[in-house]
């Protein structure tokens, strides 16, 4: 992306680092160990010239301050660069107090109790799935499985054609190729809404005892939800649903794959599968959640201006030695970690229960098939970085 033709007055010099949050050239052959890199050499808050021009925060406590300060740092608008008509994601781009009926709306199935009782459907779709390669020898982990289960799992959630998957992840695909793509990112915002429309007014004429049945029924401050409410709030779900644990887990098992030790660990002592889960959440976050400025603030020694865009980078947050000691290190023993990758606050994803679930569950049955696994010979990492990050491949043999 071309940079900003100027640098806006009130950006000292000092501030600014240029960085392509969609193809930054230090991006390497590891792309988290890339972000240590950049970590390592940009400051905690920077400007850069790239996508319009934007803030990026880097390190824990900063990101903690934007996300909990939604007065100063709004989600009201979540694209960078900005976009004539942003998508509208309930409850996600509604700062508190409003986006609170919405969350409330959505909890009942997204909290502990609700996924204790999903467990046995999890662990159905992991068996299955597993059972599926596991005799081959070999797989495109992300296509065969991290594609396949926890989409299977969310769209039996909601309610949704198991025989649309392929062609749904297409589609969330889309979306997020398209973020620096005005006209792509409308239409494929049209493309979903259009897909949950037709569900929506399905489930209102036969319900059933999925989500999207469960949210038409919802009452929002005492009246009942509204279509577009109800369109909104599935954008998100579908973009949600169809991608972060995907690529978190593919990118987790990456790292295991050429750990030996640790999969020799797991095998043995599958009560260590938790940690795992918790460690491969803070090392290999997927989501960069951005903000924009609702009104002007000095903060971090530097000057922010109303409609300026920032993006925090929740990664990086969880590989900040500030936060979690030698932070690049994967440590089942951790004592104390620091996890921002399901952010936190307002905004703390409503799904981070049910994607630990997922992984753990998901860990739990590859590990009774498949306990001993490395990477293809020659395997290298291809990626999609956004404001989400995505893996295409991950070749594995056994």
């Amino acid at each position: 992306m071309e940079q900003a033709t100027t640098l806006p007055d009130h950006i000292a010099p000092e501030w600014v680092y240029d960085f392509d949050l969609y193809a930054d050239h230090r991006f390497g052959d590891l792309l988290h160990a890339s972000f240590d890199r950049i970590q390592r050499e940009a400051p905690a808050v920077f400007w850069t010239p790239r996508n319009g021009g934007h803030w990026v925060v880097t390190r824990a406590a900063e990101i903690q301050e934007v996300v909990l300060d939604p007065a100063h740092f709004s989600a009201r608008e979540m694209q960078i660069p900005r976009v004539p008509n942003p998508p509208k994601f309930l409850p996600l781009s509604l700062d508190p107090p409003d986006n609170i009926p919405y969350r409330q709306a959505l909890m009942p199935a997204f909290s502990p109790k609700a996924v204790r009782g999903l467990e046995d459907k999890i662990r159905h779709w992991a068996r299955t799935i597993v059972d599926g390669v596991a005799h081959k020898g070999e797989c495109d982990f992300v296509y065969d499985v991290t594609e396949l289960f926890p989409v299977s799992v969310f769209m039996e959630l909601m309610g949704m054609d198991l025989g649309r998957l392929r062609e749904f992840r297409l589609v969330a695909e889309h979306f997020f190729a398209s973020q620096n793509d005005a006209a792509e990112l409308e239409k494929s915002v049209g493309q979903i809404v259009g897909i949950m429309t037709e569900y929506i007014q399905q489930k209102q004429q036969e319900p059933d005892d999925a989500l999207i049945s469960q949210l038409a029924k919802a009452q929002i401050n005492g009246r009942p939800i509204t279509l577009g409410e109800m369109q909104n709030m599935c954008l998100l779900l579908f973009v949600g649903g169809l991608h972060t644990v995907t690529n978190l887990t593919g990118f987790a098992y990456w790292h295991l794959a050429e750990h030996p030790a640790l999969q020799q660990t797991l095998a043995a002592h599958p009560e260590r599968i938790v940690d795992f889960v918790e460690e491969s959440t803070r090392l290999f976050g997927v989501i960069n959640t951005p903000r924009i400025v609702a009104q002007d603030t000095e903060r971090f020694g530097v000057r922010f201006r109303a409609g300026e865009m920032l993006v925090c980078m929740l990664p990086m947050g969880g590989r900040d030695e500030r936060a979690n000691a030698a932070p690049a290190e994967f440590d089942l023993d951790r004592k104390q970690r620091e996890v921002l990758t399901f952010s936190k606050g307002p905004h703390l994803c409503v799904g981070h229960f049910l994607a630990r679930a997922e992984i753990r569950i998901l860990t739990e049955e590859w590990f009774k098939r498949v306990p001993s696994f490395r990477l293809k010979p020659g395997a290298r990492q291809e990626y999609t970085m956004s404001t989400t990050i995505g893996l295409k491949h991950l070749p594995l043999v056994w």
